[in-house]
């Protein structure tokens, strides 16, 4: 299966502005794509790119003052198959936990693990442990939160969903990661593409997606409480501890966004 994707995002700055932008695929996916997602610039700028402290591809540059537009169109091949399922997968006590999985058991910008243990371990301690009390923690937030473009925010925290009940994607994944990490199980955040392949209308507009990974057993493994099905055609960008790390585009200045456009489509 081949998917197109892409984006056209435009902006309106007042003066020469730095950014810092996460917004090609990731490193992991490379090999899969047939045309490459080089990120072009309206007007043309000078621009330099690096890895993260995460191994995501970022890009540096400095927008002109004026209407500056971002895109990108790129194909890639996918498997098909939906996000793998593993009932079996158990889960690795902390004393055994590679190094590099210890930092996603820590709290971090958006997801309070210091707030939320007592909850977490209240609700979901005295159940199964590994994949089903990951899997438990994703049922309890896809029925928590009321999923809504209108109720996206982009300060709500993890404890704020909770307790508000209500938000997009990245709040979804920011309370599970945060229920998993008080519950000793390294969560990360990760955020993509993910269009409706396989999925039945209406479809809903089309954005950027947030999910996150769990480890269990010795690899990660994705869980999506927004949707709480395995999908079809998810393509990453990038991962992180939470979204602070991932921001799709940093802007040292001030800017108005003035066009947004992602498209994500299976093609033959």
């Amino acid at each position: 299966m081949n998917i197109q994707l892409g984006f056209e995002i435009a902006y309106k700055f007042p003066r020469p502005t730095p950014m810092i932008l996460n917004l090609n695929i990731h490193y992991s996916r490379a090999p899969d794509l047939l045309r490459p997602d080089h990120l072009l610039t309206h007007p043309a700028v000078s621009t330099t790119a690096y890895r993260d402290l995460f191994g995501n591809w970022c890009t540096r540059l400095v927008a002109p003052a004026g209407r500056f537009v971002l895109s990108t169109n790129a194909l890639i091949r996918d498997s098909g198959l939906p996000d793998s399922i593993a009932p079996s997968a158990s889960q690795t006590a902390v004393e055994r936990l590679p190094e590099s999985t210890l930092v996603y058991l820590l709290g971090s910008r958006y997801c309070e693990t210091d707030l939320l243990s007592d909850f977490a371990w209240q609700r979901f301690g005295s159940g199964p442990s590994g994949w089903a009390r990951v899997q438990a923690v994703c049922d309890f937030v896809h029925q928590h939160i009321e999923f809504g473009y209108q109720h996206a925010r982009r300060t709500r925290s993890a404890l704020e969903a909770f307790k508000e009940g209500k938000g997009v994607c990245r709040d979804y994944a920011h309370l599970a990661i945060a229920l998993c990490r008080c519950l000793n199980i390294p969560a990360r955040y990760c955020t993509g593409y993910l269009g409706d392949v396989g999925t039945a209308p209406p479809f809903g507009p089309m954005d950027f997606a947030g999910w996150f990974e769990a480890f269990l057993g010795d690899r990660w493994y994705t869980f999506d409480a927004r949707n709480n099905v395995p999908r079809i055609g998810r393509v990453l960008i990038a991962q992180g501890r939470d979204a602070s790390d991932v921001a799709l585009s940093c802007t040292f200045g001030p800017d108005q966004l003035d066009g947004f456009k992602v498209w994500c489509d299976e093609v033959q």
